[in-house]
């Protein structure tokens, strides 16, 4: 219970990597604000996670890249909780091209809901934090923040980009309290973006199976595997928590060695 009496919000947390670390922080003590533009699933997950933690949980629809709608849900977590301590900016989306093939319109995409997105979350949690001077803020980067990556610019250019505005942020908001760090995975290989998405795409732009794709991006981590929601979610709660109040404006790495800048 690192992070017992916390109220936090989670996005993109109706599935996958984001209801476990929804999850996560409420078996750790936090009361937790799931959103996600997929409704149904996200009160699906909420009543879940409530019913086996005994935790407060709220849902509600959100298209991060929309800011009246990331202002309801920070409304939303204000009304339940009565606070805001921990926003972890978890939504996001990715779309894979040859350069000479990247369709304008999904680039937008994928640079609003993961670029966009991040900032308009950010400044609507920090703008709540700010009075009571503390309160923590984690995205959900990527390896790809760090390194370019083959046919999948896009994405890249926004995780690039979200750890520039999360050491800017992180200045920001530092005479206030507030702390502001990334966590970048490695490849969640059994988790539902690559079960649902990524083996499919990534087979389709290079030429491969899916079979093989999964042997290729093992074979590139020097701790012989993929990436677990666990590995995440311990990070999360680190930084969460205050064991690590001397640590902000970072980009913290849980990719098994693969990138170790």
């Amino acid at each position: 219970m690192r992070l017992s009496g916390k109220s936090a919000i989670v996005t993109g947390a109706a599935q996958g990597l984001g209801e476990a670390l929804a999850r996560r922080l409420a078996v750790e003590g936090c009361d937790v604000l799931l959103a996600d533009i997929n409704e149904d699933k996200v009160r699906e997950a909420a009543d879940s996670i409530a019913r086996d933690t005994g935790r407060r949980t709220g849902a509600v629809q959100a298209n991060v890249a929309s800011e009246a709608d990331v202002q309801a849900m920070v409304d939303a977590a204000l009304e339940a909780f009565g606070k805001l301590d921990i926003l972890v900016a978890n939504a996001g989306v990715l779309r894979a091209h040859d350069i000479t093939e990247f369709p304008v319109s999904e680039w937008r995409m994928v640079i609003d809901i993961n670029l966009t997105g991040y900032f308009l979350c950010a400044q609507a949690a920090a703008r709540a934090m700010v009075p009571g001077k503390s309160g923590t803020i984690i995205q959900i980067n990527s390896k790809s923040g760090k390194k370019g990556s083959f046919r999948n610019s896009a994405y890249a250019a926004s995780k690039f980009g979200g750890i520039g505005l999360t050491q800017s942020i992180a200045l920001d908001l530092a005479p206030h309290g507030i702390r502001v760090n990334a966590v970048c995975p490695g490849n969640l290989l059994d988790g539902t973006l690559w079960q649902q998405s990524l083996y499919e795409q990534y087979a389709k732009t290079q030429g491969l199976t899916p079979e093989q794709v999964r042997a290729k991006y093992e074979s590139q981590v020097p701790l012989g595997r993929g990436c677990t929601y666990d590995d995440v979610a311990n990070v999360v709660v680190f930084l969460a928590s205050e064991d690590s109040s001397y640590m902000t404006g970072q980009a913290i790495n849980v990719t098994g060695g693969q990138e170790m800048r």
